[in-house]
Order: C-alpha cells, then sequence, then structure tokens
C-alpha cells in the first residue's frame, strides 16, 4: 500500500511540474490573442490595472522592471506601442 502511494505521488508531482512548463506558454499566447503583437499604453495600463498616465509617470522613472518594459518600447511616429511577448518575458510570464 505504502509503494502505490509513493507512485501516485511521483506522478502527480510530475504532472504538476508539467503543468508549470506549460503554463507560461498558455499565458503568452492568451495575451497574444487578447492584445496582439502589440499593445499601447491603454492596454499595458489595463493589464497592470494602472491608469495610462500613472504608468506613463512611472514609465519614465529607474527600476529593474521599469528597464524591462521600456526595452519592449517600440515608437511609430508619435505613437508609443510595446511588444507583447518581451512584456510577457519582462512580467515572467513567459
Amino acid at each position: 500500500m505504502a509503494a502505490i502511494g509513493a507512485v501516485e505521488m511521483r506522478t502527480s508531482r510530475h504532472s504538476v511540474e508539467k503543468n508549470r512548463e506549460a503554463d507560461p506558454v498558455v499565458a503568452e499566447n492568451s495575451l497574444l490573442k487578447r492584445y496582439g503583437p502589440l499593445m499601447n499604453l491603454v492596454d499595458l495600463a489595463s493589464m497592470l490595472d494602472r491608469s495610462p498616465d500613472g504608468l506613463r509617470v512611472t514609465l519614465r522613472s529607474t527600476g529593474e522592471w521599469v528597464e524591462k518594459i521600456n526595452a519592449a518600447r517600440l515608437q511609430l511616429g508619435r505613437r508609443v506601442y510595446f511588444r507583447t511577448a518581451e512584456i510577457a518575458e519582462a512580467l515572467g510570464i513567459r
């Protein structure tokens, strides 16, 4: 009986590890499906549960995560976009 419990425990632990590996890909794909390859500032602010103006001010400051977010920044003319895949990586979703 104890051996059966040990096998079940190893199996369930293995399936949990497999699910952890798959979750980031699923999360990144859901971001890409929802926002597309580029997010605007309003999209990023809503994802981070912040106001667009508050996020704009925060992105002018310094910090590790701010640098990662700004690295994903893409400016086309006067418009500012963020690469969704790089945002997912910066936030640890990937």
